[in-house]
């Protein structure tokens, strides 16, 4: 167990982690590295250049002889690699509850940034030693000098303890290695105490069944044992353990301190969950570990199969998706306007946008999202409440007594340049700003609250847009508050497109309403009738637009004669559209939907 470590990198997204990861693979002669970024091996991975998963990989390294007595030793060293955007902040908390340090990645050209932050403190949390590495110094406008001022005030820590190193030219990985080794401790546990392992990840082998990755905190495990989860009950048998390399390396046992894997032939997705305990039948653990909590889904969207016979399809194909994304939750609901479909939790909007493109790529599912929203409460007047994810869900008007809304604290990093306009951003968003800190030189930390609501859809572009790229935004939620809601629904022809409802705030609505009219008589196509598109709130209507008719020259074969011959024909055209208005249904097309989200 001595010469065991566990540690994983953290960073602000973009910040040169899986670059970082690919040199201390190549160092240790673990893998050789073809292509950037080795440990993301998914495809949309590689095409957007950012981690949705955190990856976990074993390399062997041996100290250089000229150190004091580190020659003739042979160090395991587990390292996990996790994502660095706010939307995946659930991947490295669990990749931080199977670690005992964190190497924190700073760019040397951009400094200390709101992700940066907020990693760091969760690994305060869990007691990690933290090792701060500044990566980039070899771009030309790096500032290392500056941005090692800044880990100084950060951290507390002395200017010596921090490496400098280069992901590209592989500069300081030795130092890394053995700041690994010197500085992080080896893990705590009883070898010869009953099984505890902890699983912090899973994946789906259409071969093997489900994969669960674990770190065994007390005890041992060997080939062939009865395991049992502690939450679930389940009991399987251990066909294969492992350790985590490029590829699965098949074990006979595996002790305290290491990190693996577990073959037991589980078909089911609901049987394994992450942050579960995984003991033996024969001599369990008296206690679950005591894991990271449970999710909280921040956006709520409809997902529904655009063919409905593909209902049973999507079902499985989430709950696959959700033993490899643990921060996905979905629930089964229905819709007048779409059928059966399931109402998704998802961390933010990129991680809606993730799991569509999954369920796509993946799983070949065509479905439908509707407009994401945030989860109300919503308090009657007989003083009860309820937690409402979808308009459709709220109470009669009447009975509502007050709706609270869901707030965030916002942190902001950002330079002195665009402090005016984020101000303008977040103010425009209902924001309260609480206060301001310089960070260090002409950087500033603003710290907002916003409702929730407000920031789901576009304000992430819209920070990054007017801050030309240098302000970092990381945020956390913070309980609930009375807000004066109204919910705005969209008719079609009279009747309500359930799927386009929202919920916004009244001094908005009248103009999101407009607005809405106005995309969709762009986006939906001419029928032989007079389509009317209606924005209400409550009964009253808001906003109107109309989707004119095709129409045929029914008289362009009256040539002369009695007006009245043109006038019968007219009519009879006229009560054919009205008939035909009355069966007839509009299709609302999938960008309609899409184009919503981006209204600006």
């Amino acid at each position: 167990m001595n010469h065991i470590r566990n540690f994983c990198i953290i960073a602000h997204i973009d910040h040169g982690k899986s670059t970082l990861a690919d040199r201390l693979l190549e160092h240790t002669n673990t893998i050789q590295v073809t292509e950037g970024q080795m440990l993301d091996d998914m495809d949309l991975e590689k095409e957007r250049g950012i981690t949705i998963k955190s990856h976990a990989i074993q390399m062997e390294y041996r100290p250089p002889s000229n150190l004091p007595q580190k020659g003739e030793d042979t160090y395991i060293l587990n390292l996990i690699d996790t994502p660095g955007h706010v939307d995946f902040s659930y991947e490295v908390s669990r990749s931080i509850a199977a670690c005992e340090g964190a190497l924190l990645v700073v760019d040397a050209t951009q400094g200390v940034q709101a992700q940066t932050i907020s990693n760091l403190y969760m690994a305060i949390d869990h007691d990690l030693e933290i090792i701060p590495v500044i990566n980039k110094i070899d771009m030309p406008q790096a500032m290392p000098d500056e941005v090692e001022d800044e880990i100084v005030e950060l951290l507390g820590c002395k200017r010596e303890e921090i490496i400098r190193a280069s992901g590209k030219t592989g500069e300081g990985v030795e130092q890394i290695l053995q700041a690994v080794v010197d500085r992080v401790p080896p893990p705590k546990g009883d070898p010869d105490a009953p099984l505890q392992a902890l699983i912090f990840d899973s994946v789906f082998n259409s071969f093997r069944g489900i994969i669960a990755y674990f770190k065994i905190v007390n005890g041992s495990i060997r080939k062939g044992d009865k395991v049992k989860f502690f939450n679930t009950g389940m009991e399987y048998d251990a066909d294969e353990v492992g350790v985590l390399k490029m590829d699965m390396i098949p074990r006979k046992e595996m002790t305290t301190g290491e990190v693996g894997y577990i073959i037991s032939g589980i078909k089911d997705a609901k049987e394994v969950k992450v942050g579960d305990t995984i003991t033996h039948v024969s001599r369990p653990c008296a206690a679950a570990i005591e894991g990271f909590q449970e999710v909280k889904p921040m956006v709520f969207a409809g997902v529904y199969p655009i063919d409905p016979t593909d209902y049973e399809n999507l079902r499985a194909s989430l709950e696959k998706l959700q033993l490899n994304d643990a921060s996905l939750s979905f629930q089964p609901e229905s819709s007048v306007a779409l059928g059966f479909g399931f109402r998704c939790g998802f961390l933010g909007l990129l991680h809606m946008e993730i799991v569509q493109e999954r369920l796509d790529r993946e799983f070949n599912m065509d479905v439908i999202t509707t407009v994401p929203n945030v989860s109300y409460m919503v308090y009657d007047k007989q003083g009860g409440s309820k937690e409402v994810h979808n308009p459709s869900g709220l109470p009669d008007v009447m009975m509502i007594e007050h709706i609270e809304e869901p707030y965030i604290r916002a942190s902001i990093i950002t330079t002195t340049t665009f402090i005016g306009p984020i101000m303008t951003l977040c103010l425009d968003k209902r924001g309260e700003l609480i206060k301001q800190e310089f960070v260090s030189g002409n950087r500033v930390e603003l710290h907002f609250l916003l409702p929730l609501g407000e920031i789901v859809i576009d304000f992430y572009d819209k920070l990054k847009s007017i801050s030309k790229g240098y302000a970092s935004f990381d945020y956390h939620i913070d309980g609930y508050r009375p807000s004066k809601l109204a919910k705005l629904d969209i008719l079609l022809n009279g009747e309500p497109v359930d799927a386009l409802s929202t919920l916004t705030h009244q001094d908005n609505a009248v103009t999101l309403g407009r607005r809405m009219c106005e995309k969709l008589k762009d986006l939906i196509p001419r029928q032989q009738f007079d389509i009317a598109i209606q924005a209400a709130i409550g009964a009253k209507i808001v906003a109107r637009e109309t989707v004119k008719q095709v129409r045929k020259d029914v008289t362009a074969k009256c040539y002369g004669g009695d007006v009245s011959r043109k006038r019968k024909l007219l009519e009879k055209q006229k009560r054919g559209k009205k008939r035909m208005k009355q069966i007839g249904n509009v299709e609302v097309p999938q960008k309609a939907f899409l184009a919503v989200l981006k209204l600006d």
